[in-house]
């Protein structure tokens, strides 16, 4: 029998503290976080305000060590910023000065082994970054500057600049948050089809239920301060998913249900439960 594969994600009993003098006072920012993610796999983390989501992106792109326990990422102890993985934010922070394309260069111009081959290469990247403009809807854009561009278009240039250098991990932090409902629609339908096409891995934290049910394979729920996992929920809906599902009584079903586990931890009462059960499915 073939041994299972290791995960390419693999968090064991992390915690951490940001400073010498919390660490001494036993205060952790997240706590005990065990996660395991398959190679491909595209995963949702959720929870209220301040509960730690934020400082979990820090740790799996290696920008914060683990005051305790480890983190491995394909395999390799995360001792550092990690040159595998691309990273987009609410905030698109696109260079006024440079256009589109170039903005979407940048990556090429820092990370190794690109840097070093930059000016030689110039040509062949730029097409790759204008044929991965295109692909997210932004043909005829790719020389206007950000000023030029719609919240919805610097978005999709974000994304593309955090792909252009084919990272095997993207990690998106409210990329969407401030987009109005209809753009951030098509967004989850342009990020759902580059990542079916190029199977990387995806964390995506957010704090819109329907955008986490819509694109992740699981959902991870985390307690108020300090942030722990405490429901894990596989998204059974079938794929390729398309907008219409968001109307199903399936899908509200585990919306709803997600957002009563939300409702639990943020209640003055809530505990964290002590370990990570998958949601049971709902009832028809």
């Amino acid at each position: 029998m073939q041994a299972e594969e290791s995960p390419f994600v693999d968090f064991r009993d992390v915690w951490l503290a940001y400073n010498e003098e919390l660490l001494a006072q036993n205060h952790f920012a997240v706590e005990a976080i065990d996660l395991q993610v398959r190679r491909g796999e595209f995963i949702a983390i959720v929870g209220p305000s301040g509960c730690g989501k934020s400082t979990f992106m820090k740790l799996a792109t290696g920008l914060k060590k683990p005051s305790r326990g480890s983190i491995r990422i394909d395999g390799q102890p995360v001792t550092g910023p990690l040159k595998i993985s691309g990273m987009a934010f609410q905030a698109p922070s696109l260079l006024p000065w440079r256009t589109a394309v170039d903005n979407v260069l940048l990556p090429l111009e820092i990370v190794e082994p690109h840097r070093g081959q930059f000016k030689q290469k110039r040509k062949e990247y730029e097409e790759r970054a204008r044929a991965l403009l295109r692909k997210v809807g932004l043909a005829g854009y790719e020389d206007k500057f950000p000023w030029q561009l719609s919240g919805g278009m610097q978005q999709r240039a974000s994304i593309c600049r955090a792909l252009i250098h084919e990272p095997q991990m993207l990690l998106l932090d409210e990329p969407f948050g401030a987009l109005d409902a209809f753009t951030r629609e098509e967004l989850w339908c342009i990020l759902r089809d580059l990542w079916m096409e190029q199977q990387f891995n995806v964390i995506l934290v957010t704090h819109d239920l329907r955008e986490s049910v819509f694109l992740a394979d699981t959902v991870y729920v985390m307690s108020k301060s300090p942030g722990r996992f405490v429901v894990r929920r596989e998204i059974d809906l079938p794929r390729p998913r398309d907008l219409e599902v968001t109307y199903t009584p399936e899908f509200s079903a585990i919306v709803h249900e997600l957002r009563g586990h939300i409702g639990a931890v943020r209640s003055p009462g809530g505990k964290p439960a002590p370990h990570l059960p998958t949601a049971p499915e709902p009832t028809p």
